[in-house]
This record gives C-alpha cells, sequence and structure tokens, in this order.
C-alpha cells in the first residue's frame, strides 16, 4: 500500500509541476518527521508572520529543483519588492553554491543561480557591511533616553 501511495505521488507531482506537489508533499513529510533545520536560518519574525508559504515547504521546493544538493543556509528577505526564501544550495563535488530563491507568498521559483566561492564571499562581506550600517542607525530606548 505505502508503495502505491509513493508511485502515486511521484506521479502527480510530475503531472502537476514541482512547486504545487511538493509543497503538499513538504507539508506531510515534515509534519510526520517533526525534524529541526540543519542548516543557518535568518528568518526575522515579522516577515515569518507575512509569509504565506511555510519554510520546509520552500526548503522542499529547492531540493527538488538541486536534488543532490544540501541546504547550508537560509534567509527569509524582501528582494525588489517580493518576499523570497534564499537558500543556499551546496552540491558534493562542485566548488560555489547555488542560490536558490522561492516565493514566500506563493512557492514558486523565482531563480536559480550558481555563485562561485569568490562571488559567495564577496556577497557575505556586502551583507555584513549592510547590516553592520543598519545596526548603528538603529536607536536603543536607552539610546533616545539621553537626548531629552
Amino acid at each position: 500500500m505505502h508503495h502505491t501511495i509513493t508511485t502515486t505521488l511521484t506521479r502527480t507531482l510530475l503531472a502537476c509541476g514541482i512547486a504545487a506537489g511538493v509543497l503538499a508533499f513538504a507539508a506531510t513529510s515534515s509534519a510526520q518527521q517533526g525534524t529541526k533545520p540543519t542548516y543557518k536560518r535568518d528568518v526575522p519574525a515579522k516577515l515569518a508572520r507575512e509569509a504565506k508559504i511555510p519554510e520546509d515547504s520552500a526548503v522542499a521546493v529547492a531540493r527538488a529543483k538541486v536534488p543532490n544538493g544540501t541546504v547550508s543556509s537560509l534567509e527569509l528577505e524582501r528582494e525588489h519588492g517580493k518576499l523570497i526564501y534564499s537558500m543556499d544550495v551546496k552540491i558534493p563535488g562542485r566548488s560555489g553554491i547555488e542560490e536558490v530563491n522561492v516565493n514566500a507568498m506563493d512557492g514558486s521559483l523565482i531563480a536559480v543561480e550558481h555563485e562561485s566561492a569568490e562571488t559567495e564571499a564577496k556577497e557575505a562581506k556586502a551583507e555584513a557591511r549592510e547590516k553592520q550600517k543598519q545596526s548603528k542607525h538603529r536607536r536603543t530606548p536607552a539610546d533616545t533616553s539621553s537626548m531629552r
């Protein structure tokens, strides 16, 4: 019976397209497994409340697109006005990473792009500078109380 269900699910995935089928399969499989992510996460609570697609479903879309890869990090962010899950997927034996972007509102695949190790390092430095810049501009209640 289990084999029949698996075969039926596989055929359904192929017939209906990867995104819709993977979303249903991911929701079922995550609920059954109850596992915690093994990758680095940056998922701000405010953005997570806006997302209509759960994180595990977005990861399932990425794994379907890059089946031999392992998700090493996931970030929920707003990019070009869209709320997206951006994942770095490492493929064994290949340098660099595949960056997979999934729409957090409908689960559609936005892009898959290979980043070399050099490009990845430059991007990480730029992101670190941006976060440092943002943290300098934020004022805490203690900062503003001295201004009175």
